[in-house]
This record gives C-alpha cells, structure tokens and sequence, in this order.
C-alpha cells in the first residue's frame, strides 16, 4: 500500500469504512444531557433582558465566582514563580503530573496533619480544580456503576455520569428531612456527597456524616466527597473532612479547591486525596486500589497544574497566606449573615449559609424557580440561579451567592426588600 493510500484509508470516517457496518461516530449518551448548561441558559436571559433594557444596572447573586482580589502573600509568590520562569537556571517546563511535592508536602502538613489526619503525600493529587476531577473520576469506575446524587445536586456529577450511560438514583433532600439526604432504597455503587453543600449551602455534622460512611463500608460503595467549601466552616461539630471519621480511608475520595478558599477561580488549582486503602471488592480485581488508577489516568490525560498557580496555592500556607485567606472569607461570610437576616426580616424562608456562602431561598407566593429567577431580574434587577437547575427537588428555590462585592451586596438586598 503506497504511504497516500494508507493516509487516506486513516482519513475516513468510521461509520463509511468498509466492514464497519456504518456505525455511529457519536457518543449517545451526550444525547441525554440537557441541551444547555444551567449558567448558560441563565446569561443567555440576563443577556436578552440587557439588550431591552440597556439602562438597567443588573446584580448578579447568581452565578458564584468570587469578587475578591489575590491575596498580597498569593501575588507576591506568583511575581517570584514569573521571575523563575524568565531565566534559564530556574525555569519549569513539564511538572509531575501528580503535582510538585512542595505542594503536596503542604497540603499534608495544613489540611490534614493539623487535624490529627494521616494523609500521605503520594496519595495526593494536584490538579486544575475540583470541578476537573469530580467529573473525570468516573472514567476510572465500571460503565454499569449505579451512582447516587443528593438533589438538589452539583450538574457536573450528573452530567459526567449521564456522559457514560450510568444509571443515576437521586436522594432528595427537602425541608421534610432538613435537606439531608437519606439512604437509597436500593443498591448503589458510588454516593456523591458535597459539604458544605452547593447549592443549598447546609451541613452535615460529623454525627451525620458518620452513618454514611458505615453504610459505605457495610455496602461496598464508593463515597465520592466534594469538600470545596470546607474552609468556610464555622462550627466546631461540623467536619472539614470525611477522613475525620474512622473507616473513611477504605471507602471516600475527597476533592478540594482553592477556587473559593482563595479565589482561584481564574488560577485554577485544587487536589484530590485517593487513600490507598480504596480499592475494588470485585473479585477479579480484589485489591485493586483506586490511587493507582487515578495515578495512571492522570499520567495519561493531565500534565499537571502549572507552576505558577502551584506556587500561588502553597502561599496560601504561610502564616501571612492564612490569615489573608481567613480574611477574605470572613468578608464573604459577612455578606451570607447579612443576606440571611435581611431576607429572613421581610419574611422570606431562608436555609444554608452558615457555614457556606450559599444562602438556599424558598420562592414566595408558590411561584416556580424560574418565575421567580424573572420576577428578580425584572423589578430588582438582581440575579439568582433557579434551583430547579440543580435537580428535582430544587423547584420552589433559589440560590443566592455571597460572593459579591459589599456594597452590591448591599444595595442588591434593598432592591429586593422595596420588592418585597
């Protein structure tokens, strides 16, 4: 075969090879995702409202992206790892895919060590965000894991498990059950759980979390444990993380972040923790263990998050990074109280927000999500995400975020109140 005829049996389209039987090109299941991502469809009509009111000064407590700058010690070390990266004696090209030890070594040493958890450090994962990893760990799990979700629900881990055909068992979780999830009346595999939660900004107490993680081990499931949040807990009884409790290193994988810890959101940085006591109870894979599988998933897929917003997140663990970081919290977790008292004054039903910048809103008047979502934009000119978009159970709420600046958050809550 001459090299252009090979070159052009390569170029052919699958489905049109000869003895292929015309198969499909495409990935069904992305057929049965929603046609448009929740924030997408949110600026789209925030978009559509602006161009017929081009006048109006729109608000967003939506969408939850900080508002806060870097903090001194993040872009003071991010200067240093830029000068690094313009000589030849201490430039970085391709780190470790797993992340620069300098990192990792810090990460074990504040986040877990401090807390009287024993975390090692090749059990750590760095990576551009939790977002990334929540959605990509299931490439590692069978295509028939049944998976369960809290709903309301963060859309990535539904969305990226609908991506792969499984089978999804929502557990509702409704002011009935003081929006904690109960267990599922039937077999699951894999148990998605974030606390503090996104949306509806609750906890679970570590009293709560611990049933959870004893139905894991009694059932051979999976606990996969988004703890984004975990920095603006407030309470003592409330954990930081699920290897607080005993038993949680053979059953959780933990996903953090820096996004909102530090306002990475455009840095992107975070890290997930694979205790190597995680592993596969099928008996042709018996011992199998989950780090190693994420470590060689990672090898091929991920070179790794970039010097520069490693740097920037190992500063966060000074003693100056801390207290900045603890300040730039507490002035987002000023903005949750304010929110809070303020709607719960003019009588609205509020849930969350203590120990989470999410403040979870029932819409007044029986009015759906989205009605409300345009009632908002409409006369207050303010923004919220409609909680129907984060599952079922979300009809009849909003989400606020306490990400804003002060003073928008400010005048954003007088507009509602000469609403309401």
């Amino acid at each position: 075969m001459t090299k252009e005829a090979y070159c052009q049996k390569q170029a052919t389209p699958l489905h049109t090879r000869e003895g292929q039987g015309g198969g499909s090109l495409i990935n069904e299941h992305f057929l049965n995702l929603s046609s448009n991502y929740l924030f997408a469809d949110i600026a789209k009509k925030v978009k559509a409202f602006k161009a017929v009111h081009p006048e109006a000064d729109i608000i967003s407590l939506g969408i939850g992206d900080v508002t806060q700058p870097l903090c001194p010690a993040v872009i003071e070390a991010l200067h240093k790892a830029t000068d690094e990266m313009a000589t030849k004696s201490s430039f970085r090209g391709y780190g470790p895919e797993q992340g620069y030890d300098f990192l990792r070594e810090a990460i074990v040493r504040h986040d877990f060590l401090s807390r009287g958890i024993d975390i090692d450090t090749d059990e750590i994962f760095v990576s551009d965000g939790a977002k990334s990893d929540t959605g990509n760990f299931q490439e590692i799990l069978a295509k028939d894991c049944i998976i369960a979700v809290t709903d309301p629900v963060y859309p990535v881990y539904v969305d990226s498990n609908i991506m792969s055909g499984r089978k999804i068992v929502y557990l509702p979780c409704t002011v009935e059950n003081s929006l904690a999830p109960e267990f599922p009346k039937e077999h699951v595999d894999v148990i998605y759980l974030c606390y503090p939660n996104n949306p509806t900004g609750t906890t679970l107490t570590k009293e709560q979390l611990k049933p959870w993680v004893d139905y894991a081990l009694q059932n051979n499931a999976l606990i996969l444990y988004d703890a984004a949040y975990e920095a603006y807990i407030q309470h003592a009884d409330v954990p930081h993380s699920i290897y607080e409790i005993e038993g949680a290193r053979k059953v959780a994988v933990e996903f953090h972040s820096y996004s909102k810890t530090a306002g990475f959101t455009g840095i992107r940085c975070g890290y997930t923790v694979v205790p190597k006591e995680v592993k596969s109870e099928e008996a042709s894979m018996k011992d199998l263990s989950l780090n190693k599988l994420w470590n060689r998933r990672q090898c091929t897929k991920f070179n790794g998050a970039s010097y520069l917003s490693q740097r920037a997140a190992e500063a966060i663990y000074t003693p100056d990074g801390r207290e900045q970081v603890k300040a730039t919290i507490g002035y987002y977790m000023q903005n949750a109280y304010m929110m809070k008292e303020t709607l719960s004054g003019i009588g609205f039903q509020i849930y969350g927000g203590d120990d989470a910048p999410y403040q979870w809103v029932r819409t007044p008047d029986g009015l759906s999500s989205w009605q409300f979502f345009e009632q908002m934009l409409t006369e207050a000119h303010v923004v919220c995400t409609p909680g129907v978009g984060f599952g079922p159970s979300g009809e009849g709420y909003v989400r606020l975020t306490a990400f804003g600046q002060r003073e928008r958050t400010e005048e954003a809550l007088n507009r509602i109140k000469s609403i309401f």
